[in-house]
């Protein structure tokens, strides 16, 4: 059984059966402050995402094969780069019947240059040869001449 009280806006509950009555507080700039942080860290992660999974600055296929006596093989790999005034180098490897790497070499491309030709040496007679990856990052070994 309940009361309304003269104001008519809620009505009266029996003390002490419901406990006390909750009064209405403003939490509308905490639910803010919540969505606020939410997307600052889901902008956060999609920034790094794409700067760690984007498309690569610097990177090569395979244009050609060509298997030479002594168990060895040429590589012909075109490269693209953002910046082809910069000097990258790429890592090709061969691999053999069972798909195994079975030769890697480590070859430089010079700045400018769109398609570059190396032969690989294999420990086994290659089947096939491929581009293991491409970067900026010229070892200093291999930039000296």
């Amino acid at each position: 059984m309940s009361t309304h009280n003269d104001a008519g806006a809620r009505p009266t509950l029996p003390e002490g059966r419901y406990g006390r009555a909750r009064t209405r507080t403003r939490r509308g700039w905490r639910v803010w402050v919540v969505v606020l942080i939410a997307l600052a860290v889901s902008g956060t992660v999609a920034y790094v995402a794409y700067r760690n999974l984007g498309t690569a600055p610097i990177e090569a296929q395979r244009l050609g094969f060509t298997e030479k006596p002594g168990n060895a093989m040429e590589i012909t790999i075109g490269v693209n780069r953002d910046d082809p005034g910069r000097a990258g180098v790429c890592i090709v490897r061969v691999r053999d019947i069972s798909g195994s790497e079975s030769g890697r070499k480590e070859i430089v491309v010079p700045p400018g240059a769109g398609e570059v030709s190396t032969v690989i040496k294999s420990i086994r007679r290659p089947v096939t040869a491929d581009v293991f990856g491409c970067s900026y990052d010229v070892p200093q070994y291999l930039s000296s001449p």
